[in-house]
């Protein structure tokens, strides 16, 4: 085993026994503790998502409610992380689909705030020039653009492995599905980005 793979183990004892004292208990120390742990991962994974800072800190926390609601009743069966993640990833696409969000959609810039500003994921480079970090700005937006525009199952596996950085076997767990499935997902979802980006990138 090497040292990633380590980490990896020592993280999910780490959980267990945070899940464990949680169910025992109720010690809410235990439960902050994950929260801790998990908030800016599950932001991230809500926010690639969605595009948009409050709905992606709304996912968030409902994912957040979600876990403590049910976490008495988790039989750890899988990783703690991979069921948190798939609850977020749930969140997210019942967002998605609701009636309410996809009107804000209509009359909010996708990727940006509501007065239509581009904030952008790159923290600023002073040492470029303003044309060169407008054209970086720019060229992110479009890319968040061109994943917003997946359908949501395309769009959950390719923010999963190429933004979020999760393995093939990671997302099928997360997911629920097989990695075959998971592998043709992303090679289409892949494929339609680049048919997306082709005069961009």
């Amino acid at each position: 085993m090497n040292d990633e793979q380590e980490k990896v183990q020592d993280s999910h004892v780490e959980d267990a026994q945070l899940v464990r004292a949680f169910k025992k208990s109720h010690d809410i120390a235990s439960f902050d503790a994950l929260v801790i742990k998990y908030k800016n991962r599950v932001f991230n994974i809500c926010f690639r998502f969605l595009g948009e800072r409050e709905e992606a800190n709304d996912c968030a926390q409902e994912t957040f409610l979600k876990v403590y609601r049910a976490l008495s009743g988790f039989r750890e069966e899988a990783a703690f992380s991979t069921w948190l993640y798939r609850i977020a990833m749930n969140t997210c696409k019942n967002r998605i689909s609701s009636r309410e969000y996809r009107r804000k959609r209509m009359t909010v810039n996708p990727g940006g705030s509501e007065n239509g500003e581009d904030r952008g994921f790159e923290i600023e480079d002073t040492r470029n020039s303003p044309v060169l970090l407008f054209e970086r700005s720019e060229k992110a937006r479009i890319v968040r653009e061109a994943i917003a525009s997946l359908d949501a199952r395309h769009r959950a596996v390719v923010i999963l492995r190429d933004i979020e950085g999760f393995s093939y076997e990671e997302i099928a767990r997360i997911e629920g599905l097989n990695v075959g499935t998971v592998k043709s997902r992303i090679a289409r979802a892949r494929e339609a980005l680049k048919e997306k980006l082709k005069d961009v990138i």
